[in-house]
């Protein structure tokens, strides 16, 4: 396939994206909007959600092909959140009912990939290690909804495939960042928030992460902030605690993975990994990082998956 754009749709359970790839200048646009949440609340409802993607899911669409002349040569959208047998979230419906309708009007093929997968594709993009498809290496997923570290490697049908080697036991560092910013009064999603007053803020000494088999637990956490709030600590220095500790859990499953797998590449995607400080804690040979605009949920790396695929024909 040659000439025009890939038309890329992910409708996660946070925003909606849509992106287009240029199949010649490998040039990505993206477009995309956060689902709205009220004040106080930790997300949304899954009706809720499909029905907030309805709703905006044209504006972005419309949106992004306003910033191309070029005529979409095939649609790719995120169908669940991983690529494993049953593997599944209503909100994804959205984008593949939208999908599906414009490949049908247009008459172009349909590619499918999963919400995890893009992360990592936008990553690799936005890093400049697109040729990292073509080996193994370690990814962590670090998001909302997902915290795992995975053993990536090429696949003919799919572009990549992931084996999960760690994951966390309860609760993600999403899921523990804004439940604290919550509790602190910051805006939700609160991870820029936590950031921003994390960098006014500090800690002594914070716990050594336990982990087993690899795998961690954040939920103590939850009830740490509790008892920092109790004793009159400062937001800025629960702030400071809790990025402080999520940084220690990332590097000792980092660690931990590495320890088994040997030296390879590591990449780190996801919205949680667009916040400066952990990545600055985790720099160093072959560490790599999304850029912060392609961290956070979107729709550039299914736009892209979506142009490897047609390239190889794996369409449905």
């Amino acid at each position: 396939m040659t000439g025009g754009v890939v038309l890329g749709l992910d409708t996660s359970n946070y925003t909606t994206s849509a992106a287009v790839y240029d199949l010649e200048s490998g040039v990505i646009l993206q477009r995309k909007q956060l689902l709205p949440v009220k004040e106080g609340a930790l997300g949304l409802r899954q009706s809720d959600a499909l029905f907030h993607h309805v709703r905006q899911l044209s504006a972005q669409i419309s949106g992004v092909m306003n910033e191309t002349k070029l005529p979409v040569s095939a649609v790719c959208v995120s169908d669940r959140p991983r690529g494993v047998e049953g593997s599944y979230m209503p909100c994804f419906l959205a984008g593949k009912m939208a999908g599906e309708c414009i490949g049908a009007a247009l008459r172009i093929p349909v590619y499918y990939t999963s919400h995890q997968a893009g992360h990592i594709a936008a990553a690799l993009y936005s890093a400049g290690k697109l040729e990292l498809l073509n080996r193994p290496f370690l990814a962590f997923h670090v998001s909302g909804g997902t915290f795992e570290g995975l053993r990536i490697t090429p696949d003919e049908e799919q572009v990549l495939s992931a084996e999960i080697l760690v994951h966390t036991l309860d609760i993600s560092p999403g899921q523990l960042i804004d439940r604290t910013g919550v509790r602190l009064g910051l805006p939700f999603p609160a991870g820029p928030h936590l950031e921003r007053l994390a960098e006014k803020g500090h800690w002594g000494k914070v716990p050594k992460p336990v982990l087993k088999e690899g795998c961690c637990c954040l939920s103590g956490m939850e009830n740490q902030v509790e008892k920092m709030q109790r004793e009159s600590a400062a937001p800025q220095d629960i702030a400071c605690y809790i990025q402080t500790y999520l940084a220690g859990v990332l590097i000792a499953m980092t660690n931990w993975c590495l320890e088994r797998t040997g030296p390879m590449p590591v990449l780190y995607s996801g919205g949680v990994m667009s916040n400066a400080f952990l990545r600055e804690q985790l720099t160093g040979p072959e560490r790599y990082f999304a850029q912060p605009a392609f961290s956070a949920d979107n729709a550039c790396g299914v736009a892209l998956l979506g142009a490897l695929l047609a390239r190889r024909g794996n369409g449905k």
